[in-house]
């Protein structure tokens, strides 16, 4: 009875060294910012972005008196942000989402709009299915804190 105990035992011990070793010969997996391509793709991507919604006549009124100097900032923690959430070494010192955007009137229909420019911007760039789907599920997480929720 003994004998079958430690064959069993050992079977789960080459089993589970196996599952270790292919992970670990795998290697870590690359975080959503190096698979983005790094800062500069981060950049590139926020600039396109932001540029489609100061463009776009429903969106635009959100930028509409920002001078050049709050634009800029905005643009920067925008990507800050972006850098962060994705595993990037940048650290965002924005506000939290629900502040900033506190009283801006931003409807569902508004976020939609600038989901849809998000995804023509990541079309754009040629970003792949699953990093798409990612940046998606990322940003989506957040419409609950940018959406007014007021009647």
């Amino acid at each position: 009875m003994h004998k079958p105990r430690s064959w069993t035992a050992s079977l789960i011990a080459l089993i589970w060294l196996a599952t270790v070793a292919g992970v670990a010969s795998a290697g870590p997996q690359k975080s959503l910012y190096e698979r983005l391509g790094g800062y500069d793709a981060v950049a590139a991507v926020v600039d396109d972005f932001l540029g489609r919604m100061i463009a776009d006549k429903q969106l635009g009124r959100f930028f509409a008196g920002l001078g050049d100097d709050r634009k800029h900032r905005a643009r920067q923690v925008t990507v800050d942000f972006v850098c962060e959430a994705t595993g990037g070494p940048c650290y965002y010192t924005g506000r939290d989402m629900k502040t900033t955007h506190k009283g801006m009137g931003i409807t569902a229909a508004d976020w939609n709009l600038a989901v849809g420019h998000l995804k023509a911007t990541l079309a754009k760039f040629k970003v792949p299915a699953q990093e798409q789907k990612e940046v998606l599920d990322l940003i989506g997480g957040l419409r609950d804190q940018v959406v007014d929720q007021a009647p």
